[in-house]
């Protein structure tokens, strides 16, 4: 019985943790524009758990919290979820080959599907004529991102134990993964 609850009680800590940064992102702390950009937590946050534990993080749950992210933070709709979505899901695809790896080489990979999803965005937002914010903005962004990776993996690890899927771990249904 408590195989069956784990997932979903990790499903809800996602949920949490999301919703708290993204809440934090929000709070008007500080009215003058800065000179550079925060980073992305939500993305690390979710990069760390698509690829340590996929199946605390489903796909749905990540598209609507992106989502509601894009509606929150007047992003165009559904734009970054996609992007974020696709990206997750490569990564996801990728964390069985990434098991046995070291860390830097993880942190490449989440590197490499951040700065395509980062161009991509902002060619898509070009291709559309929507405003966006200048590229010095968004490479500051997408760097302090991949900065504040490993912390967010040390955090994920240490304070929530999401940890990778060793080669003796079961899935719900108790199948060797």
């Amino acid at each position: 019985m408590a195989d069956t609850r784990r997932p979903l009680m990790m499903r809800s800590l996602y949920v949490l943790v999301c919703v708290v940064l993204l809440f934090l992102q929000l709070l008007p702390l500080d009215t003058v524009p800065k000179a550079w950009a925060a980073p992305e937590l939500m993305l690390a946050v979710t990069f760390a758990w698509v690829l340590r534990r996929p199946d605390c993080a489903p796909p749905v749950l990540i598209a609507l919290i992106f989502l509601l992210a894009d509606f929150l933070v007047q992003r165009p709709p559904g734009l970054w979820a996609a992007l974020v979505l696709l990206g997750s899901e490569t990564l996801r695809n990728r964390a069985p080959g990434l098991r046995d790896l070291t860390f830097p080489v993880e942190w490449l990979t989440v590197a490499t599907t951040l700065v395509i999803m980062t161009l991509g965005y902002r060619i898509i937002l070009g291709l559309t004529v929507i405003d966006q914010a200048p590229l010095g903005l968004s490479l500051i962004q997408m760097v302090m991102t991949l900065i504040a990776y490993p912390i967010v993996v040390l955090i994920t690890q240490s304070v929530f134990g999401i940890r990778r899927r060793g080669p003796r771990d079961t899935d719900t249904r108790g199948y060797r993964i």
